[in-house]
């Protein structure tokens, strides 16, 4: 027995990172997944690879038309929608004086509204199924307080904002809404090394200088995996976490609690 036997769940951003590992993780645990991305070779290629139990569509999450085609292609291959996990996000660098404004409305765009239209069109149908859950992708960013990142602190600190009033008008619809902060996570969007893996481009550093970094930064001396999220996505999709709803869950290696002296 799986801990997502009999789920549908939808996973934005999955076709790599945290997306891609939750979307493993949650077939293995017995859900049925639909992938969605802009990266459509990889995002099929994650689904083929999870087999029957998984379906890819291309999904833009700052249209609304994507969510709708999104949760009726759920509806479709698996007959319901009872579960979402809004993964999508991209990061951007730059001092807050010299963030160019469309800059900061991309990242608000996807980080932000595309969270927002995926509860938007997600819900009503989640309701319908009977109830389920939303879990929605924030970020340490969203609770602290850290240099070049005015855009992404500012759509992350929303999404918990937004997880919070959600859950309080979802819940008496069955439907629990939750939030991960992640810290440093060795992804593509936060490693070079992967993001070059990826043929995107590598501007800030070598994957060597962020390992060093973050050694020194986070008292579990590591960087994150994508792995140890999606285990945090699942404790949220599923009935262990029943009496949870409205909370902001920090996986970070204890980087909020402090900076060593040491």
């Amino acid at each position: 027995m799986g801990k997502l036997d009999g789920r549908v769940v939808l996973v934005s951003g999955a076709a790599r990172g945290q997306g891609a590992e939750e979307a493993r993780l949650f077939v293995a645990e017995g859900a049925h997944v639909v992938l969605g991305d802009v990266l459509d070779e990889q995002g099929a290629a994650v689904a083929k690879e999870l087999g029957d139990a998984a379906a890819y569509v291309h999904l833009d999450v700052r249209e609304e038309s994507g969510w709708a085609r999104a949760v009726e292609a759920a509806k479709s291959r698996f007959g319901k929608l009872d579960g979402l996990v809004n993964n999508a996000g991209i990061l951007r660098f730059n001092e807050l004086v010299t963030t160019p404004v469309e800059e900061f409305r991309e990242v608000v765009a996807v980080n932000q509204t595309g969270c927002f239209l995926g509860m938007k069109a997600a819900a009503p149908e989640i309701e319908t199924a009977g109830g389920g859950t939303i879990v929605n992708t924030a970020s340490y960013a969203a609770l602290t307080g850290m240099a070049f990142l005015t855009a992404y602190a500012a759509t992350k600190a929303a999404i918990v904002g937004m997880t919070r009033v959600a859950s309080m008008e979802l819940a008496g619809k069955g439907i629990r809404v939750n939030a991960m902060c992640p810290g440093a996570i060795d992804t593509p969007m936060t490693n070079p090394a992967k993001a070059a893996e990826n043929g995107l481009s590598v501007d800030d550093g070598s994957a060597e200088a962020l390992d060093a970094f973050y050694a020194k930064l986070v008292p579990q001396g590591r960087v994150g995996r994508a792995d140890e999220v999606a285990k945090l996505a699942l404790f949220l999709s599923c009935e262990d976490s029943s009496y949870v709803t409205g909370q902001p869950f920090v996986v970070d290696g204890g980087w909020l609690a402090g900076v060593s002296v040491l």
